[in-house]
């Protein structure tokens, strides 16, 4: 079996987003690249947005440069406010930004410098990186950091409900259906104005992390 991915992470701390509680390092596989989002970002982001957007439906993707400013000044604001951890994904091949990812809703509930529970979510990939390794490395690279560094014990996945293509995806991961929350959150869906989505909900809980470590580290091995 191929070694764990998520070994490579650096920790240099120049590559760091330092918050008020966090501090996370450039996460790095064989197929991504999980970068903290910068301002500097925005050109690259631009572009990983561009052409094909059929499959952004469901998901918040900056449309043009003004967007993207809009964007990651957005994500930014969350993290220096510990609402997010922001990260682009960057293709190691062609070192090509391809998409975005983050923590989201980060809860300290026992207290601890670390967050006991947090949400990935935010997660696009422009058409080129679609159905390949990375959205499946890139989902390792994060539980990873959750699970081993933070020692969280909650891992929260959520999409829309009507999106069938990113529930799919999310049970790939081996996460467990938890239900659906009704008018849960903001849609981003063309044409639902201020509705309320219905929410699919899953999780990864620290009892169901090894399982899930080594079902994602064989499929990300070839």
């Amino acid at each position: 079996m191929q070694g764990n991915p998520a070994d490579s992470a650096t920790s240099d701390r120049s590559d760091c987003v330092t918050m008020s509680r966090l501090v996370v390092p450039t996460l790095t596989g064989r197929h991504v690249s999980l970068e903290p989002l910068t301002i500097d970002h925005v050109d690259a982001i631009t572009s990983a947005g561009a052409g094909d957007r059929s499959t952004f439906g469901y998901t918040q993707v900056p449309d043009g440069g003004d967007a993207a400013a809009e964007y990651v000044n957005w994500l930014l604001d969350d993290a220096a406010n510990d609402r997010a951890v922001p990260f682009v994904q960057r293709r190691v091949g062609d070192d090509t930004v391809v998409g975005c990812t983050r923590f989201l809703n980060l809860f300290w509930p026992l207290g601890r410098d670390h967050p006991d529970e947090v949400e990935i979510g935010g997660t696009w990939l422009s058409s080129s990186a679609q159905r390949t390794p990375i959205n499946t490395e890139a989902k390792l690279l994060l539980l990873t950091h959750a699970f081993d560094v933070w020692n969280v014990q909650r891992v929260a996945l959520c999409t829309d409900a009507r999106n069938h293509r990113s529930r799919r995806a999310i049970e790939r991961l081996g996460a467990q259906f938890e239900g659906v929350l009704r008018r849960h959150r903001g849609s981003t869906h063309p044409g639902d104005g201020v509705r309320l989505r219905d929410t699919a909900a899953y999780s990864i809980t620290v009892d169901d992390w090894s399982a899930v470590q080594t079902l994602l580290i064989a499929r990300t091995a070839t």
